[in-house]
């Protein structure tokens, strides 16, 4: 018997006026793609860009496709995650079956991501204890994504750093320069900055603004492997229990 296609995996990222952003969200897109060639991989925007999710989904829908998962460009669950994705997907086309996969975060991936990047800047693996890292994010008035955002500082401080703080660009406190400052008065030798956020935009901007005081600041996410490999990792875990069904 004839295995059924794999569901079509959507996607879904914010969107931004700054062309940066979906740049580097078709850039992410394509590294998926090549890392599950075969698989179908569409992109959809909530705001300010093309396609829209509901312009991909009603796509999909008439092209026949069935089964669907959808998934979060994002790396906490707070309003889009929780609000605005699943309103979306609610005015999807009834043929289709949906699956929302988790958001990427946290994930060791993602944490290997933000290594990678700093090595990419200048630092090697001996530097870490030497140097303190400021985890940047975006922010949100979330608690949950914000307790997340702090977890994740203090696993990564395990790994071998000086000092891990969280900061962020937006809704919470510290800002991104007053972690720097935290740094520098603990007595780290170097202080460097990590944009915890996947694109360039208006909040990774203030991150970088932020980061004037450091010594080292790595780009964002971006197309890094590690993403890519989460992203497919959700989009597993969505569909599992119909493999589990199939004995697959």
């Amino acid at each position: 018997m004839s295995r059924p296609e794999r569901p079509v995996l959507v996607v879904i990222a914010h969107g931004s006026r700054d062309p940066r952003h979906a740049a580097t969200v078709h850039a992410l897109v394509r590294r998926v793609r090549a890392q599950r060639p075969g698989l179908r991989v569409e992109t959809g925007f909530l705001d300010f860009n093309i396609p829209s999710v509901q312009g991909v989904l009603n796509s999909l829908a008439a092209e026949g496709v069935r089964d669907v998962v959808a998934l979060p460009l994002l790396l906490t669950r707070a309003f889009h995650a929780k609000s605005d994705i699943p309103a979306v997907l609610r005015q999807a086309p009834s043929r289709l079956r949906i699956r929302q996969a988790e958001v990427l975060g946290p994930s060791p991936l993602l944490t290997a991501a933000l290594e990678r990047r700093l090595y990419e800047a200048g630092l090697t693996p001996a530097d870490k204890s030497s140097t303190g890292v400021v985890l940047a994010s975006a922010g949100s008035t979330d608690p949950e994504a914000i307790a997340v955002i702090a977890e994740i500082a203090r696993e990564w401080r395990h790994t071998g750093w000086c000092a891990v703080r969280p900061a962020f660009a937006s809704a919470s406190l510290p800002r991104t320069e007053d972690a720097v400052r935290e740094l520098r008065a603990l007595g780290c030798e170097r202080v460097a900055v990590a944009p915890y956020v996947l694109a360039p935009g208006f909040l990774p901007d203030r991150i970088a603004r932020g980061a004037a005081g450091a010594d080292v600041l790595a780009d964002v996410l971006g197309p890094a492997p590690e993403v890519a490999r989460a992203l497919l990792d959700r989009y597993d875990e969505a569909r599992m229990p119909s493999l589990a069904a199939l004995g697959a």
